[in-house]
């Protein structure tokens, strides 16, 4: 079955019209759901590219999180693993890094790397899911989470998840790449939920996150935003 798809006139007389087979489609199913939660074969290549892919937008991220020796983290959907790294170098030796991945083939290549931060206890790696966090409450300093919300259905639930696991004051650093760039990517179409930024920032609100910054990063080459919020003190038990 092949789905006719139109696309922008470039100047002709005529819209040009593209043809999507299903082959196609199958391709850019596969590529999202690899995205949304890497596994199988492709597993090692995928956490290459999501490193690679991923790191402008992952290390201001790190940087918006002001982690500092000693702080108590984390990087929900570490994907490729590129930010726990960074994150352990901005804790120290007395710091913990928590990493929270949904794949368990990312979980066993980051264990599989890792050996020494998790043997010292500086590095705490569990499976677990933006609105399932593995974690007691209030315990952290500071978190990341960078292009992890496309593959949630419930934004209030995973923010309000979030909440629960920063202590008062504590920072969270949520990574989006900009909507109206990722509709223009060929996999999105396939299980993405591209939200308006207005909205995920209204989520983080009611959840009792104070926005404190919004960074556009307009120079990498898939622009992101990155919302900077702070958890309130009010409504905590």
């Amino acid at each position: 079955m092949t789905v006719p798809v139109p696309i922008a006139d470039s100047g002709a007389e005529a819209p040009e019209v593209v043809v999507v087979t299903g082959m196609r489609r199958k391709l850019w199913s596969a590529v999202a759901a690899q995205a949304g939660r890497p596994h199988g074969r492709l597993n090692r290549v995928v956490a290459v590219a999501l490193n690679r892919g991923n790191r402008p937008a992952v290390a201001a991220a790190v940087r918006a999180s002001a982690a500092a020796p000693g702080d108590v983290v984390a990087d929900i959907g570490f994907g490729g693993g590129v930010g726990l790294s960074m994150l352990l170098d901005r804790v120290g030796a007395d710091g913990t890094v928590h990493g929270i991945e949904i794949s368990r083939e990312m979980l066993d290549r980051a264990r599989a790397r890792n050996i020494r931060h998790r043997a010292a206890g500086q590095l705490r790696l569990s499976e677990g899911s933006i609105t399932a966090l593995p974690l007691p409450d209030h315990c952290l300093d500071a978190a990341i989470t960078v292009n992890t919300i496309y593959f949630v259905a419930d934004l209030d639930e995973a923010c309000s998840e979030l909440a629960r696991v920063l202590r008062p004051g504590g920072r969270l650093i949520v990574g989006i790449g900009d909507p109206e760039a990722m509709a223009r990517l060929p996999f999105t179409g396939y299980g993405f939920i591209l939200r308006p930024v207005d909205d995920v920032i209204a989520a983080l609100h009611t959840a009792g996150f104070d926005l404190t910054d919004h960074q556009h990063l307009d120079h990498i080459a898939a622009p992101h935003h990155l919302l900077v919020v702070t958890r309130s003190a009010e409504g905590l038990a």
